[in-house]
């Protein structure tokens, strides 16, 4: 049974003013057979979010930067806009990307939603466990895979409705950086699938959220014994979640 051509709107996260990003991004999507936009990014927090940072501390080690909850409140809006308008999905990119347009066209004529594949990463920064699920995908030698455990990156990725709503209604209170949530299959119950080889690729410069991040933190006395439980549980959930996949893949 053929399905209908779902309705997807093409996003491209960058701030305001980032006008030499936006020009190169615009010069590499010169050839683009798809429409897409630039959507601001927030440079802080989102109204609808909250941000605890004794939570941070404790989920993360750290407390999270501007730049990261800034991130965090834009992919959200996202979501919410998609929760609430007409679209069936959307491809939510970064503007230091490069994008591989024809495949995308092939991937966005498939109905994902259909097939049960509501988040595909089409990139991801860290080597994580994945198992292969459809080869071919979209294009020969493209697998559609499923990753386990933390990859990190929020560079590019498919998100349909589904998805998206429980994104919004299960990640309002920010604890740890978005890339870092949306892994989280294990807490929201999105799979984490990716396309591979990535049909998008990251432009090798300095991150606009900046690298404070990577300094060193104190974590405060009071906060200690906290911060060694949730490590203890989040290693527990972690590995409870790869020996399921793998029982399940067999």
């Amino acid at each position: 049974m053929a399905y209908a051509e779902p309705r997807t709107r093409i996003l491209v996260i960058s701030l305001r003013n980032a006008e030499d990003r936006r020009q190169a991004f615009s010069a590499s999507a010169r050839e683009a057979s798809l429409p897409w936009e630039f959507f601001d990014a927030f440079e802080s927090l989102h109204p609808d979010l909250a941000y605890p940072e004794d939570e941070a501390i404790v989920a993360k080690g750290r407390p999270l930067t501007k730049g990261e909850i800034g991130c965090y409140s834009s992919h959200y809006e996202a979501w919410r806009q998609l929760v609430a308008g007409p679209h069936d999905q959307y491809v939510v990119l970064e503007d230091d990307v490069i994008v591989d347009w024809a495949y995308l066209a092939a991937f966005l004529a498939m109905n994902h939603a259909a097939a049960g594949h509501d988040y595909i990463r089409l990139y991801y920064k860290k080597p994580a466990p994945m198992r292969m699920l459809e080869r071919d995908f979209g294009a020969r030698t493209r697998w559609l895979t499923e990753v386990s455990g933390y990859c990190f990156g929020t560079q590019g990725y498919l998100i349909t409705r589904r998805a998206a709503a429980t994104f919004v209604e299960h990640l309002r209170t920010i604890r740890r950086p978005v890339d870092d949530e949306m892994d989280r299959s294990w807490s929201h119950g999105v799979r984490n699938l990716a396309v591979f080889p990535f049909p998008i690729m990251e432009r090798a410069q300095e991150s606009g959220i900046g690298l404070k991040r990577f300094e060193a933190f104190d974590i405060p006395p009071r906060l200690k014994l906290r911060r060694a439980i949730a490590r203890r549980r989040e290693r527990f959930a972690l590995h409870f979640h790869g020996r399921a996949r793998a029982l399940w893949a067999r």
